[in-house]
């Protein structure tokens, strides 16, 4: 299957005010074309939009969006879908319209997460307001997208939904961390220790985190990347500014180099801010286990 990259992210949410200010006054985003009172679509690059969020009456994922590069892989991309026994559900045209896109499927992973697969997204040829100066990093020096970022997604059956993305939807498996049972509150009782996993199907680190373990919003976290450590201070200084609680403190993690730190968002799960990602060559890239999450910093407060 060819997979291209984490696209966008949809979430639905009880406090758009707050997301408004969030994503626009503290992360640093643009309003993209046709927000309203309801939903909020943000811009970082030339999509005509990476985050949507979307009035409603609880705060969960609604999807996660990955890009494939044209009608033909998404044929395929469904008929070995059903083959492998997952129902997928072709969008209607009014969804097209919505999404801003030529071909949509969407798909529940193994864990029951919401996926949406498509191709065609429109680009917004208007300049991107940095209004604090940062750029967001969401391509490679070689020409290659990267995506939005990448996103944590709850799998509390870890084994088969890795099977699903990695030998289904085509990702590598590029590192494994063991977690210990304080840290998967709502994992299987009784295990010494729980697996969380990082994949992607491009030269990003990783594109997709699974955590072992069930949450209600059904996302962990999702990440944005910047172009300078600076762009990080900066935010991280925005964060304290707005009394929002930092859930872990400035650090570099140890599998993808990434700089970051961890805030919480409006909704129970978190927001990762980094700079200066790790880019690999998946054709040498060897899996490995990684045993602490950071070479520095990222103290977790609770």
């Amino acid at each position: 299957m060819d997979i291209r990259s984490l696209g966008y992210l949809r979430i639905e949410t009880t406090s758009l005010a707050d997301w408004r200010a969030y994503t626009l006054d503290i992360l640093g985003m643009a309003e993209a074309q046709d927000s309203s009172d309801t939903v909020l679509h943000t811009r970082i690059d030339d999509r005509i939009r990476r985050l949507t969020f979307v009035a409603g009456t609880t705060d969960r994922l609604l999807a996660a969006g990955f890009e494939l590069p044209g009608a033909r892989a998404l044929t395929e991309a469904a008929e070995e879908l059903e083959a492998s026994g997952f129902p997928v559900k072709h969008a209607d045209e009014a969804t097209l319209a919505e999404r801003r896109v030529q071909g949509l499927i969407h798909v529940d992973d193994p864990a029951g997460n919401p996926l949406e697969l498509y191709w065609g997204q429109a680009q917004d040829h208007s300049p991107l307001p940095a209004r604090y100066g940062n750029r967001f990093v969401t391509g490679a020096p070689n020409g290659q997208d990267l995506g939005l970022g990448h996103v944590v997604l709850p799998a509390p059956n870890m084994d088969e939904t890795v099977t699903f993305y990695e030998h289904l939807l085509g990702f590598q498996l590029r590192d494994r961390m063991k977690l210990p049972p304080v840290a998967v509150p709502t994992g299987e009782p009784g295990r010494d220790f729980y697996w969380m996993n990082f994949l992607s199907p491009n030269a990003r680190h990783h594109s997709l985190g699974l955590y072992p373990g069930a949450l209600p919003p059904g996302i962990v976290h999702f990440m944005v990347e910047t172009d300078s450590l600076d762009a990080v201070g900066y935010c991280l200084d925005r964060m304290n500014a707005a009394g929002i609680p930092i859930a872990s403190t400035l650090g570099r993690h140890s599998n993808d180099r990434m700089v970051s730190f961890y805030a919480q968002a409006p909704g129970g799960f978190q927001v990762e801010y980094g700079w200066d990602g790790l880019l690999v060559d998946p054709a040498a890239w060897t899996t490995k286990e990684i045993t602490s999450d950071s070479l520095w910093g990222h103290r977790w407060n609770g």
